[in-house]
């Protein structure tokens, strides 16, 4: 069988940073460029084996990819060999003449991370005083050139409170979109996961809110990652709504990614839990993951062929059946739309085929709501 290929692809360029943010998914962080890190030559490489299989979005990340000499000369060779390139970064190393040189090497959109809506939150999660100011710095240089940017916040203990500030923050500055990435306890996460975890109703409480506000800002493109339940959330409400009469539309950002808009392309959100089957990720030393935070190896691009670790990973081809997920995501009939976060259940159960740890939902099989 030969599936498609990925919809996004996320390289860490580097493991260097110039952060210490506490819920990282390394477990150790450097403060440079390391001897492991694939060279200029094998990321041309790799980029040309991706590009054998079609044009997904291929996500520049890290560490910090600005650590990196050459990222902008890879940016291009990725931009130019017909791949959507995006840029993720903590924004903090960005000035006005940085931020011409990524519009310069082709990449389309910039994700900048914003863990909480004012220095104090931000600052005590990312490890560095002024990060804030510096992250807010680099976003305005990047608007300055025309580049779009979204906000990505990790939902956590700390800041549950803010997700209100944070939405108005979004549109103070102008951002495209507002990325809800819920906690997963993997790499530092696991070293904070009790303190810093929210709770299974929690999520929902926080999926329901990103429901609601999606319907009341159509321009603000608002998406929920590591949170597949999202899709069961989403679907639920829907449903309730006709029930009750309620016409809802989809919100532009929808409608963008339906008609090829290239925001949309990057948004690129159809199901829940991605990871090996619309999405991998590949480590600055060149193994292939399902996600980031799912740290299982399905191959490496030093020794093997992109295009042939995707078609023919075992560990891919399980995670691509929902048929084989266990405990009441196994009889969920959402199964195939949610999935579970299944590097959640990996990093509490050590199974990643297990059920989502974090979900609130007791499924009832009699029904499937469409």
């Amino acid at each position: 069988m030969t599936y498609p290929a990925p919809r996004l692809i996320f390289w860490e360029t580097t493991a260097g940073c110039n952060l210490r943010c506490i819920h990282c998914r390394r477990v150790t962080v450097a403060d440079q460029l390391t001897p492991q890190d694939l060279s200029t030559t094998e990321a041309f490489q790799m980029i040309d084996q991706i590009r054998e299989m079609g044009k997904p979005v291929f996500v520049l990340s890290g560490g910090e990819p600005l650590f990196r000499p050459d990222i902008f000369e890879i940016a291009r060779y990725a931009a130019d060999a017909g791949l959507p390139v995006a840029l993720a970064t903590n924004g903090t190393l960005i000035d006005d003449e940085v931020a011409a040189r990524i519009k310069d090497s082709g990449v389309k959109r910039i994700s900048i991370s914003f863990d909480g809506a004012d220095a104090e939150t931000h600052d005590m999660f990312r490890g560095l005083p002024g990060s804030f100011e510096a992250a807010i710095r680099g976003f305005q240089a990047l608007r300055r050139v025309g580049l779009p940017v979204q906000i990505n916040t990790t939902v956590a203990n700390h800041n549950k409170v803010q997700m209100e500030r944070m939405l108005q923050m979004a549109k103070d500055v102008d951002a495209v979109g507002l990325h809800l990435f819920l906690l997963v306890p993997v790499g530092c996460g696991v070293e904070i996961a009790e303190e810093q975890m929210i709770n299974a109703q929690e999520y929902e409480q926080v999926l329901n809110w990103l429901y609601d506000t999606e319907q009341a800002e159509p321009d603000l493109q608002l998406k929920a990652t590591c949170a597949p339940h999202y899709f069961r959330v989403m679907r639920t409400r829907r449903a309730q709504d006709r029930r009750a009469g309620v016409a809802r539309e989809l919100p532009a950002s929808h409608d963008r990614q339906v008609n090829g808009h290239p925001h949309g392309q990057m948004h690129a959100a159809t199901k829940g839990c991605l990871a090996g089957t619309g999405v991998c990720f590949v480590s600055h030393r060149g193994e292939v993951f399902p996600c980031g935070y799912l740290p299982v190896e399905a191959g490496n691009v030093r020794q093997q062929h992109f295009g042939d670790i995707w078609q023919d990973s075992p560990l891919f081809a399980q995670l691509r059946d929902p048929d084989q997920l266990e405990g009441k995501c196994g009889i969920c009939q959402f199964k195939s739309l949610c999935s579970g976060c299944r590097a959640r259940a990996y990093g509490v159960t050590g199974n990643y085929m297990a059920e989502e740890p974090f979900c609130a939902y007791q499924p009832e099989t009699r029904e499937v709501i469409l």
